[in-house]
């Protein structure tokens, strides 16, 4: 067993132990060298970004083929295809399963962009085909399949990044360095508000919906493990908002959050975490909240977590770290590289002073890049390069990526103790222990 399973297996709890992977999971390592054969599984929006995504880091890692595309219904594998060869220059190879595509002994690595309910499924069946993933976030949204997909990883020699592309952004680890460097003091708070105005992921003019036949697809092999009903197109593309399958504002968009929250306090998982919300805006059929907040508590780190999101308006986004001797703001939303540093000038209580700097009123440094002095946007696109760069280099050294699967594991959990909060109504922790979410304080 290798020094960092040993050291996973001691904070995580034991692997699954003689999981069947086949011969070919250690035929293919990518060398330094090597031109990789990427892949897809999935071919909606999302996957769009994803080729997006490699189309730019082209200009830092040219050595790549998107060689194939895999997706169950027939237009959208065939749509992605002509999408990839404008792209790429080349057709790839379609695939109506994702066994087929993985099948293919020359692909090294894989891009899933599918629903939120087949992430984790999906991420254990490509590295158990011996291939690298980019595993869109949430990487799970059940407790199950998020141990299913950590223990296969932690079980192969296989490269993963999530899709939580912030973590790749160098402003974000700026903060990060901010935070660690104790410019801050002691951490207290962070707080999370990102918010938009109108009814998010409800398309009632959406084509697809009305395009799409059952005979066309594989609706069982969709619902891959979910309560079997009627094939319903709307459900097909609009699952963020039924709770069977996705928490809707959760699994999307607290999934960042709390792996920026992860990130900048370099522990993973609240101890405890409470919920509330409701569809306030938007009464469209939806049975995922519009306005959404949840406060978490990280217990060894003795910090207060706050995260809120509605689509009911879209003012004030915002984060905020907290520290005794100075605050780190951000004005954007959903990771926003914009950030300020503001300094406490003075603690105290009436007599009673910790500190004074005697320098009137705080100003707002602006956090910028070394050897830059511009301030960047308060938003950025979502298809970062910064994060494609960094699985292509990872792939390349078999080093760490910067989305790993501990970070993929943490914010799922994070995820699914706050949806279960909401839909039980009842404060939900974290067993560390027994990584167990319990309805009550983990006994002693």
């Amino acid at each position: 067993m290798s020094n960092e399973l040993s050291r996973r297996v001691f904070i995580g709890g034991a692997v699954s132990a003689a999981l069947p992977f086949t011969a070919r999971s250690y035929e293919r390592i990518v060398g330094a060298n090597d031109r990789i054969q990427v892949g897809a599984i999935g071919c909606g929006n999302r996957a769009q970004g994803h080729r997006r995504m490699l189309k730019k880091s082209m200009s830092t890692d040219p050595k790549f083929d998107f060689r194939s595309v895999c997706d169950l219904w027939t237009v959208n594998r065939e749509r992605a295809a002509a999408d990839a060869e404008k792209l790429f220059s080349v057709r790839p190879k379609t695939y109506k399963y994702s066994e087929q595509l993985l099948a293919d002994k020359e692909l090294d690595a894989v891009m899933i962009g599918t629903g939120d309910h087949q992430h984790a499924r999906l991420l254990d069946e490509v590295v158990r085909a011996g291939k690298d993933c980019f595993c869109e976030k949430p990487m799970a949204n059940t407790l199950a399949d998020a141990k299913l997909a950590r223990n296969a990883v932690w079980s192969s020699k296989q490269v993963v990044q999530m899709g939580s592309q912030w973590l790749s952004d160098p402003y974000q680890h700026r903060v990060r360095e901010i935070v660690r460097n104790g410019t801050l003091g002691k951490v207290v708070a962070i707080d999370q508000s990102w918010n938009f105005n109108g009814p998010r992921w409800r398309l009632p003019n959406n084509p697809d919906i009305a395009a799409i036949r059952e005979q066309d697809t594989d609706w069982n092999r969709w619902l891959m493990g979910r309560a079997q009903r009627p094939f319903d197109p709307r459900l097909y593309f609009e699952f963020r908002i039924y709770k069977d399958f996705s928490g809707g504002i959760t699994d999307q968009w607290y999934s960042h959050g709390s792996g920026l929250a992860h990130f900048y306090l370099d522990t993973f998982i609240p101890d405890d975490t409470v919920s509330s919300g409701g569809i306030f805006a938007w009464h469209d059929g939806r049975e995922n909240p519009d306005t959404f907040q949840c406060i978490s508590t990280f217990a060894e780190k003795q910090v207060l977590y706050s995260y809120g999101t509605t689509f009911g308006g879209a003012y004030g986004d915002h984060t905020i770290i907290r520290g005794t001797r100075a605050t780190l703001y951000s004005p954007g939303g959903e990771g926003s590289p914009q950030w300020f540093l503001v300094p406490e000038t003075k603690s105290g209580w009436g007599s009673n002073i910790i500190f004074d700097l005697k320098t009137g009123k705080a100003k707002a440094e602006p956090v910028t890049l070394a050897g830059s002095a511009a301030l960047p946007p308060i938003d950025q696109d979502d298809d970062l390069q910064y994060h494609t760069d960094d699985w292509f280099h990872c792939m390349r050294t078999r080093q760490t990526t910067n989305g790993n699967i501990d970070t993929g594991f943490a914010h799922s959990v994070a995820v699914i103790m706050a949806t279960r909060s909401l839909r039980e109504g009842k404060k939900m922790f974290w067993d560390r222990k027994n990584e167990e979410i319990l309805d009550h304080p983990a006994s002693a």
